[in-house]
């Protein structure tokens, strides 16, 4: 049995989306499973859709993520360059074999050559107009003209692509492990291109080739591929290699929230979630997107995600660590159905990595997120992420929920003051910011004992007065635990937050 070997192998085009990425996990989880490897491949033979920068966002990507290569462009390896534009001779001579033993041929078809031959097909009703087994005897290629017209037109350099001859009329199988037995009958595959005018391979001639020097597996890669699948099999068969043929796992769709449609990045940007990993800045348009780690998700928490998106445990568990993942991984518990795109789900898996979190760690999104007139120790910076951490869904909220503990109040909830503050009210928090003045050391339970002892003396229930003391300390109606956030504001910053609320706060 061969050594598991498995590829991600994105396109240069610009930014990964996250279904790239749900891709890359489910090859990365085999080959930790398997004891296997890991390789990056960026394939960039369409130069026309290159995108500057491109290339490194998914670099970057990989790495936030958690998603470590053993081969590719960083990391080297016995089979680089893992950059398939520095590929290019090697693909030629695979593509001049399969000429030389009847399996392509030279097309020097122009655009309006081939425009008027779908302009036919069209014209006579047929379904397809494709350049396929029924009409490439009626074109301009190496199958059609003599054998001396084809060799005056390479020398003089007439510009021409060399097409696959697929087989008329034959049945191709192949097994796929997440959809079973696949059958496509050759009919339906078109002569598709293999080499480009400008002497670049195609996708389909360039992965196979690359899949096949590289010892590739299993080819893990999204639902888009499946028609072209049986294509790669005629390739593996044609150029010899069919006993070393990958094993295919197509991917299911990733869908809308809603189940109607594939994910698109309109959708996410409608509905106002992120779809790249990272932000990403478009070269051309100067469009910014935002991306999961700026939006406040954490990566292990987005992996967790992902993983659930077509695959399950076949357990009620659901969130799993890396190790866990790595563990619990099968391609056989992958399903066919698309997924639909919960981000609803992918908020409370955020939500419970970033309360699993210790505080020390969490701090230092807070402390990240201060603006730089403000000083906070990491011990303080902790306290509070700790008060904090039950009631956040992003990174960002500490900052954003915890601004009162370094900004006093100047201006109050009106609905608090308008039902809370009373003569009553004003009373229990005079006596009450007195009876603190002489404490040294605030604690929560202290804090707590000393309410209630000043609201009883007075007869007055405290939770007739609790909402007012916490907008005078907070400014808003809600907010983490009162008591353990007045202990980590200490009593003299709390006193004073009182004294300034009866001073200020008028009942309307």
């Amino acid at each position: 049995m061969r050594p598991v070997r498995v590829r991600f192998a994105p396109s240069p085009t610009g930014a990964l989306h996250i279904g790239g990425v749900r891709t890359a996990l489910y090859n990365y989880l085999l080959a930790r499973k398997t004891n296997g490897t890991m390789i990056l491949r960026i394939e960039d033979t369409d130069q026309t859709r290159f995108v500057p920068g491109a290339e490194e966002y998914i670099l970057q990507s990989l790495a936030w993520v958690g998603i470590k290569i053993d081969e590719g462009l960083k990391e080297g390896g016995p089979h680089a360059p893992y950059r398939q534009s520095e590929r290019k001779a090697l693909y030629k001579q695979y593509a001049q074999k399969l000429i030389a033993e009847g399996n392509a041929y030279y097309a020097f078809d122009t655009e309006e050559e081939l425009e008027a031959m779908r302009t036919r097909l069209k014209a006579t009703g047929s379904v397809s107009q494709q350049y396929s087994a029924t009409t490439r005897m009626m074109m301009n290629n190496s199958l059609t003209l003599p054998e001396a017209e084809v060799k005056q037109k390479l020398e003089k350099g007439i510009p021409y692509v060399i097409r696959l001859k697929v087989p008329d009329a034959e049945e191709i199988q192949l097994q796929d492990l997440i959809r079973g037995e696949v059958k496509v009958h050759s009919s339906q595959i078109d002569d598709k291109v293999l080499m480009k005018s400008d002497g670049m391979p195609t996708y389909h001639l360039a992965n196979v080739v690359d899949d096949y020097l590289m010892k590739i597996t299993h080819v893990i890669r999204g639902e888009e591929w499946l028609p072209s699948a049986p294509l790669h099999v005629l390739l593996y068969r044609f150029l010899g290699w069919e006993t070393q043929m990958p094993q295919f796992a197509h991917l299911p769709l990733l869908l809308k929230p809603d189940g109607n449609g594939k994910l698109s990045k309109r959708d996410a940007d409608q509905m106002g979630f992120p779809i790249f990993p990272l932000n990403w800045k478009d070269p051309k348009s100067g469009e910014l997107a935002k991306g999961f780690r700026e939006s406040g998700y954490l990566p292990d928490a987005l992996l967790n995600f992902l993983a659930f998106l077509g695959w399950n445990p076949g357990t009620e568990q659901e969130l799993f660590s890396m190790k866990e993942l790595i563990q619990a991984f099968t391609i056989e518990r992958i399903g066919k159905a698309g997924a639909r795109f919960d981000i609803h789900k992918a908020q409370w898996f955020n939500q419970q990595y970033l309360k699993a979190k210790p505080n020390e760690d969490l701090a230092a999104y807070l402390l990240n997120a201060l603006p730089k007139e403000i000083s906070c120790s990491k011990e303080k910076a902790a306290k509070i992420c700790g008060v904090l951490k039950e009631r956040v869904t992003f990174t960002q909220d500490f900052w954003q929920q915890g601004k009162f503990f370094f900004e006093a109040p100047t201006s109050y909830d009106d609905q608090v003051i308008t039902k809370k503050w009373n003569d009553e009210a004003v009373k229990v928090l005079t006596a009450y910011a007195r009876a603190l003045s002489g404490i040294k050391d605030l604690t929560a339970e202290l804090a707590k004992s000393t309410l209630e002892n000043v609201a009883s003396n007075l007869g007055i229930g405290t939770g007739k007065i609790l909402q007012a003391l916490r907008v005078s300390v907070t400014g808003g109606a809600s907010g983490p635990d009162l008591m353990r956030s007045m202990e980590i504001l200490g009593c003299t910053e709390v006193v004073s937050r009182i004294e300034y609320a009866l001073k200020t706060i008028k009942k309307v």
